[in-house]
């Protein structure tokens, strides 16, 4: 194991003995095995979408009443209700804690997480440990939710409340983009492995004294945690370099640096409180675990208990600021003006409070505006002035409001939309007008004439470039989109720049030859285009050669990005592990390979078949990366390669072939040898194999290898091919929206 990255095997995720294990980790069946189960019925292709996959939720957006609906929104920011009264009269606090953790989950390694399908409403998120009593802001959402309908998503709703709740109590605002349409199950997440929440005693995932760090692609520190434990390491308070080193790490994975780190703390809690008045051992269970008649609430039920603010959440009690519900600087300046004193909350968390605070610097009670109590930091705070890096900035920030209010607007606007995508998927009338570097931001293409790509393919097949070559030049652009947040993907040709042309993935140097001939042949059309347009040329010219007279659908009017608009350090995990449609695998991994090629499918957007027929059609071009396999073309399973036939398939299920592991110590590798000579005749992967070995995909590939089915094969091909190529088009489908 590094020690410096936490990979085993080099990132992918993996935890405990090293025994293998699903990329899903936990599921909702594991955590709660009484739950309602409903997968039965999303069998065979069923959306659960009331809506219907013909609803165009931007569509509905666009005509949505913002004013209306933000003041709607202000007004509920101090309608407090009986059933969960508002903490100093504003509920302002309360959805910014509700926004921040529905973004929050976002993590870089996968893209995954995030406030963009709305997730928080379903397990396991709903019932996390971090965010209790947050069924109670979504509850008091509803009514506007109710009122707006379709168009306003939830998703969208909760990112929304959290921007009107900021500015309803002076705070800055960046702006925000509608766009996020919601799911109405829950998505397939790997969480993490524990078989423990947070405070149930698990240990934290970093753990330097074992050289063990955070795995790939988590983001948190522990199970059902957001961040990190804000009383420190695994609730040891003592350990302020084990507080900096999580937070930094952690904030990382979520694509924060030091500075949006400190500006998103302080000005996450300038607002507000936090819960503990109370044991939780007294409170009712998560909302997934409670009785039906709880009408999906859980924690906090009481009615009485409720009235008298006895709410227990973190199990830390009190307010940063004596000025909770106002935006300003008192965060920081109570943070340096006093000494703190570490203490236990009335639920046993460890705090730090002031040390003999001036009258003027006590906070509200939350229930009781004519009372005053301490103030409170976390372990986590304490660390902005405890740490030098986070120190530096924090004092720059005390001493400059201004610098403070530009930064927490941007990280704020940062941290709610990392997930979205382009910039062309936001909509509605406060999206900002600059253009910022995390948004992977593509100059417009221009639409190449017919006469002009005619012109492009006969050049670039008659360059003496061989089929494979062109195929996985197209498929490296491409396939790097990732539709949990949308980044990668084709238009840009960031295939051609750092860090992605040098991936170990994409044979450098054969990438860097076939990007010098496009370059020399591609005449009025963008590199972006270019390199699609060449693939699918080597695609139509590999289907002529098997038979088969078919044009590959073009799509141009792509763009190309620079290398100043394109974040290099922020596509480094965009770099595949693996990828099972090029036979890749960097090293041996504690995740089964063919599990990494499903969850490569799933960011893809493939469904069963599209992956099938792609993994079938990429090998029969001879697509695969040579650099994992010595130069060798692994899972090649024709004498054709190059031409577009259902060989791989063919042959895979040949019941004249045996397959055994090329050596003991092995099985990723094997050798494919005729049954009744001995002789070899085939180097496959498991993920090759794994087509003729599960039931399920066998299925599949059957249908492709039976004699008929040539036409089909070819076709299903070019359509998939066609749906990786054009995924992160953009640029066109949301055009209709910014005229």
């Amino acid at each position: 194991m590094d020690a410096k990255t936490g990979e085993i095997g080099g990132g992918c995720p993996v935890h405990g003995s090293g025994q293998m294990r699903s990329l899903l980790g936990r599921t909702n069946r594991d955590w709660w095995p009484q739950a309602l189960q409903l997968e039965i019925l999303t069998e065979r292709g069923r959306s659960a979408n009331p809506y219907g996959e013909g609803f165009d939720y931007a569509e509905a957006f666009t005509r949505l009443d913002h004013r209306a609906l933000k003041a709607d929104l202000v007004a509920l920011m101090t309608d407090s209700q009986p059933w969960w009264p508002a903490d100093y009269g504003h509920y302002g606090p309360f959805f910014i804690r509700m926004a921040w953790h529905a973004a929050g989950t976002y993590r870089t390694g996968d893209g995954r997480g995030g406030a963009n399908s709305g997730q928080q409403r379903f397990a396991p998120l709903n019932s996390w440990p971090d965010n209790g009593n947050l069924d109670k802001a979504r509850r008091l959402l509803w009514p506007i939710k109710q009122k707006y309908g379709r168009h306003i998503s939830w998703a969208d709703l909760f990112i929304l409340a959290g921007n009107v709740a900021i500015e309803s109590m002076g705070g800055p605002v960046f702006g925000f983009g509608g766009g996020r349409a919601d799911v109405f199950e829950p998505e397939s997440v790997y969480w993490g492995s524990e078989d423990q929440w947070v405070n149930e005693g698990v240990a934290t995932r970093i753990q330097p004294a074992e050289g063990r760090a955070l795995e790939n692609p988590l983001a948190a520190i522990q199970m059902g945690l957001i961040y990190v434990n804000p009383e420190g390491p695994q609730g040891n308070p003592h350990d302020p370099e084990g507080m900096a080193r999580d937070m930094r790490e952690t904030f990382a994975r979520m694509a924060m640096n030091d500075e949006e780190t400190v500006a998103l703390t302080a000005g996450g809690h300038a607002f507000g409180k936090a819960h503990g008045a109370k044991p939780a051992e007294s409170f009712a269970g998560a909302p997934e675990s409670e009785d039906l008649h709880r009408m999906g609430f859980g924690w906090l039920v009481d009615a009485q208990e409720i009235a008298a603010g006895h709410i227990t959440t973190s199990g830390i009690e009190g307010s940063w600021s004596n000025n909770p519900i106002r935006w300003g600087g008192d965060y920081f300046r109570l943070l340096f003006k006093y000494d703190y004193a570490l203490v236990q909350s009335p639920a046993g968390a460890w705090q730090w409070t002031p040390i003999n605070p001036d009258p003027e610097d006590l906070a509200p009670d939350a229930r009781d505006p004519g009372k005053r109590v301490p103030t409170m930091m976390t372990t986590a705070d304490m660390v902005l002035k405890l740490d030098p890096d986070y120190r530096r900035i924090s004092e720059r920030f005390r001493d400059d409001q201004a610098a403070l209010d530009d930064a927490f607007a941007r990280a704020w606007f940062k941290l709610c939309h990392r997930d979205m995508g382009p910039k062309i998927r936001y909509l509605g009338p406060d999206v900002p007008a600059e253009t910022l570097i995390w948004q992977d931001p593509v100059p417009a293409g221009t639409m190449p004439s017919d006469a002009e790509v005619a012109r492009f393919k006969t050049a670039i097949l008659g360059s003496g470039l061989p089929v494979s070559a062109l195929v996985k030049a197209a498929w490296a652009s491409a396939s790097t989109y990732r539709n949990s947040d949308h980044r990668g993907g084709a238009n840009g040709a960031r295939v051609r720049l750092e860090p992605q042309r040098g991936w170990a993935v994409n044979d450098p140097d054969e990438l860097a030859a076939v990007l010098e001939a496009i370059a020399a042949e591609r005449g009025e059309l963008s590199m972006a285009d270019a390199i699609v347009l060449a693939g699918s040329a080597a695609v139509e010219q590999a289907a002529r050669d098997a038979g088969h007279d078919v044009t590959v659908p073009f799509l141009g009017g792509r763009g190309d990005a620079t290398q100043a608009e394109t974040d290099a350090a922020s596509f480094e995990p965009l770099e595949p592990f693996a990828d099972g449609f090029r036979n890749y695998l960097k090293t041996k991994a504690q995740v089964r390979t063919e599990e990494m090629l499903i969850d490569r499918a799933h960011l893809l957007g493939l469904s069963i078949p599209e992956m099938t027929v792609l993994v079938g059609g990429m090998r029969a071009l001879g697509a695969v990366s040579r650099h994992a396999h010595h130069g060798n073309a692994i899972g090649v399973l024709t004498d054709r390669a190059g031409v577009l036939t259902p060989d791989f398939f063919r042959n895979l299920l040949d019941m004249g072939t045996v397959w055994q592991p090329v050596d003991d110590s092995r099985d990723e590798e094997y050798i494919g040898r005729d049954r009744a000579t001995g002789t070899e005749k085939w180097r496959a992967t498991r993920t090759d194999l794994v087509f003729g070995a599960n039931s399920m995909l066998r299925a599949q590939a059957e249908v492709y290898a039976e004699a008929g089915n040539e036409e089909k094969f070819v076709h299903d091909f070019i359509a998939a091919w066609i749906k990786v190529m054009n995924a992160d088009r953009f640029d066109l489908s949301y055009a209709k929206y910014h005229r």
